[in-house]
C-alpha cells in the first residue's frame, strides 16, 4: 500500500491532524520530536497515553518473550501511525519503539485524540482498519507459525513485504531499505542462519537479489512456487 493513503484515507488529512507545525499551524501544540538512529520512543511498562504519526524515517514495533528473545510485531515508514493501544483502554505499554533510522515524530495524547476523532468523524474509521488490519496480520503470522514450516514462513514474508512496499519495476518488484536477516528472523520466528540460507537459494534461483539497501524480486510467480 502507498504510504499516501494513510495521510488522506476518507478524505481526513492524517499528517495535519497530527503534525499540524508541520503543516504551518503553530497554535496548536502537539509534541512533534526528532529521534537518532538506535533510541526508544517508548518501552515496555511506560505509560500508553499517546499516539504517534510517524513523518520521517524508520521505527520497529516489538516485544520481548522469554530470555529476552525479541519479536518484530511490524516495521513501519513515513505516514504510518503507532502507539494506537492506548484508544483501546492499554494502561502500560505491552511493546517498544525502537528507532531504526533517523525519525521525526508526531504525537497527540489520548485526551486530545478523543477530542479530534469527535471532530473528525472519519477518523473512527481510519483507527478501526488500521488496528483491524493489524489483528489479521497478526492472525497470519499466528497461523503461519503453527501450520507452515521455516522456509515457507520466511517466502510469505517475502511476498508480504512485497505486496505492501514493493515497486513495480518493468516486470520485477522492488522494495528499497531492505531489511537484516536477522529482523527478518525476528518477525517469521526463524533463525538468522535460516534467513540467509533461504534468501542465497532463492538468489542462486535467479528469482531475487538483494543488498542492505533493497530487494529486488524478478518474479513473483516463481517465488509462490517456492512455497512447500
Amino acid at each position: 500500500m502507498n504510504n499516501q493513503s494513510f495521510w488522506y484515507l476518507e478524505n481526513v488529512d492524517v499528517m495535519g491532524l497530527f503534525c499540524p507545525k508541520k503543516m504551518g499551524d503553530f497554535n496548536q501544540n502537539h509534541d512533534q520530536k526528532k529521534y537518532k538512529k538506535g533510541t526508544y520512543i517508548y518501552l515496555p511498562e511506560e505509560t500508553s497515553d499517546k499516539i504517534y504519526f510517524l513523518s520521517q524515517g524508520r521505527i520497529k514495533i516489538g516485544m520481548y518473550g522469554d530470555a529476552n528473545k525479541e519479536i518484530t510485531k511490524a516495521v513501519l515508514g513515513p505516514g504510518e501511525v503507532f502507539g494506537e493501544l492506548a484508544l483501546a483502554g492499554e494502561q502500560n505499554r505491552r511493546d517498544f519503539a525502537y528507532v531504526m533510522e533517523d525519525a521525526e515524530v508526531c504525537a497527540v495524547t489520548k485526551g486530545e485524540m478523543k477530542n479530534l476523532l469527535k471532530d473528525h468523524s472519519a477518523l473512527n474509521l481510519f483507527f478501526m482498519r488500521i488496528m483491524g488490519n493489524r489483528v489479521l496480520d497478526m492472525e497470519k503470522r499466528l497461523e503461519s507459525l503453527v501450520f507452515k514450516d521455516s522456509r515457507t514462513r520466511i517466502i510469505e514474508f517475502l511476498q508480504g513485504l512485497v505486496e505492501k512496499k514493493g515497486q513495480r519495476i518493468g516486470y520485477e518488484m522492488l522494495v528499497r531499505k531492505f531489511l537484516t536477516h536477522q529482523e527478518i528472523a525476528n518477525m517469521t520466528a526463524t533463525s538468522r542462519q535460516t534467513v540467509t540460507t533461504v534468501l542465497n537459494e532463492l538468489r542462486s534461483k535467479n528469482i531475487l537479489t538483494f543488498d542492505r539497501r533493497r530487494l529486488l524480486v524478478r518474479d513473483m510467480e516463481k517465488l509462490a512456487a517456492e512455497k512447500i
